[in-house]
């Protein structure tokens, strides 16, 4: 029998929604009652301090086993992701890229993605993808364990794509990564939001989420306090410094 929350049957007029969402590690309350809308093609930036429940709420969305779901609905282009598995969310056009890539690191740049892709890509064939990605072209017979660390972030962006991504969620993209990449990084997912992606992206680099964000949510303690555009989040000192600590 499935564990997954009941659905009230109704799907949001948003192209993303999630409904009263309550997720656990164990006996730790981690989100607690978050709600929140996308519009199509829109980037939110999904920020707090460590603890605060971004990567919990990320793993809600893509329906990963833990934490669990315990209460509330997820809605995307009116499918309810709530009464699905990861397996089924992933192939509906959910593209989670980790904290820690998940790259197969035996497996060479096109291994890698030739694995991730659908059976009949409507908009993402390799090719294109390396029309976007001309790195990977050149390292299309590379394995992915040679190489650099901003190369791989580059797989795994571009392998989330493979799948014909409805919804990207990006976790951590700089995470680990030197400055000069770190600007790589920004370039490439620049690019990515100039296709009309609609995406979600948890970074402890706040200020770069921010710039490359239509909308900023805060979590503070499992719960959004607070919802505006991204703009507001960099004008206001005040409020970056008393959730975000910069």
């Amino acid at each position: 029998m499935s564990n997954a929350p009941k659905t009230s049957g109704t799907a949001p007029s948003a192209y993303f929604s999630c409904r009263d969402i309550h997720s656990y590690y164990g006996e730790s309350y981690v989100v607690q009652g978050v709600s929140f809308d996308i519009k199509e093609g829109e980037i939110v930036a999904l920020l707090g301090r460590n603890g605060a429940g971004k990567t919990s709420t990320m793993r809600s969305i893509a329906r990963l086993d833990a934490p669990h779901l315990q209460k509330g609905e997820i809605w995307l282009d009116g499918q309810p992701l709530h009464t699905m598995s990861a397996y089924q969310a992933s192939r509906l056009g959910v593209g989670l890229v980790p904290e820690d890539r998940r790259i197969i690191p035996s497996l060479t740049v096109e291994e890698n993605l030739q694995l991730a892709q659908i059976e009949e890509p409507i908009g993402w064939s390799i090719e294109r993808l390396y029309d976007h990605f001309p790195r990977l072209a050149e390292r299309r017979k590379q394995e992915a364990v040679t190489m650099s660390g901003g190369e791989q972030q580059m797989l795994a962006v571009a392998r989330a794509l493979a799948r014909d991504v409805k919804l990207l969620l990006l976790d951590e993209p700089y995470e680990g990564l030197a400055p000069v990449i770190v600007r790589e990084i920004e370039k490439i997912l620049e690019e990515v939001k100039g296709l009309g992606f609609t995406t979600i992206i948890v970074e402890q680099n706040a200020i770069a989420a921010l710039h490359l964000s239509d909308r900023a949510l805060i979590l503070d303690m499992g719960e959004i306090v607070f919802d505006g555009t991204a703009k507001e989040v960099i004008d206001n000192a005040e409020l970056r410094q008393q959730y975000l600590a910069i």
